[in-house]
């Protein structure tokens, strides 16, 4: 745990007087937060280049590397630090039909049944965590088929599923925003520096920055690789021209 100071807070409210120290721990370490916002941008970047040909090789290599940190993930998630691991989010998801039970106990006007809104929020953010994790596969895969002319109908699968991961996302930003409402602090922030306020010791006690960089250098390097095995790179500068107008000359070519 560790102690920072809000910039213009002062310790007895009057001016020149020191800044209150405030409490934060650590709850998520450097490679998960890596992990999620490589994730993030291959996803994003991914479905902007998934329409026309000038940006195919863009697009796929984005798709493999989104494959290849769920993979990363994966085996982090088996072998890593107590707090990565994925069955912390299997044993959140267990509780679900006792919570429903609840629920259900409520509106059927139970007396002396509480129902635990905030093991629901948990709950919800678990299931929108686990699915995005599972639709990377049929994604990736379709997208492989789709790549490799293996059938026309796996274009359209591939975009269904892709729609539907966006769907995911989106709902998952949503309900971050709510519970961020509901509990009255930026659920979101320590994906980006890793620490949220509040007392209490550091869930993560080691933050393996040395394996983030080497998933950043990872990715860099096989976007390096697959720049130069094509003939005129991922992406043009006409190609980028192109998509910010709304045009797609690659696919008059």
């Amino acid at each position: 745990m560790v102690t920072t100071s809000i910039p213009g807070s002062t310790g007895a409210g009057k001016p020149g007087t020191p800044a209150l120290p405030v409490r934060s721990r650590r709850m998520v370490d450097a490679p998960t937060r890596m992990f999620h916002a490589l994730f993030a941008l291959c996803f994003l970047g991914a479905y902007v280049t998934s329409e026309g040909e000038s940006m195919r090789l863009l697009h796929v290599t984005l798709g493999y590397s989104m494959a290849g940190l769920l993979v990363f993930r994966v085996i982090y998630g088996l072998v890593g630090p107590r707090h990565a691991r994925l069955s912390l989010l299997w044993r959140k998801l267990q509780t679900a039909p006792q919570w429903l039970g609840s629920v259900r106990q409520s509106l059927s006007g139970r007396a002396g049944v509480a129902v635990n809104w905030r093991q629901g929020q948990n709950l919800a953010l678990a299931f929108a965590v686990v699915a995005l994790l599972l639709m990377v596969v049929p994604l990736a895969l379709s997208g492989y088929g789709s790549y490799n002319e293996w059938g026309d109908w796996l274009e359209d699968v591939h975009g269904v599923i892709g729609d539907a991961f966006l769907a995911l996302v989106l709902a998952h930003i949503a309900l971050i925003a709510v519970m961020s409402v509901l509990r009255h602090k930026n659920m979101a922030m320590p994906m980006v520096h890793g620490r949220t306020e509040g007392p209490g010791p550091d869930l993560v006690t080691r933050n393996h920055a040395w394996l983030a960089v080497l998933v950043l250098v990872a990715v860099l390097g096989y976007w390096s690789w697959e720049w130069q095995q094509s003939p005129k790179g991922l992406v043009s500068a006409q190609a980028v021209s192109d998509l910010l107008s709304g045009r797609e000359s690659g696919d008059s070519d």
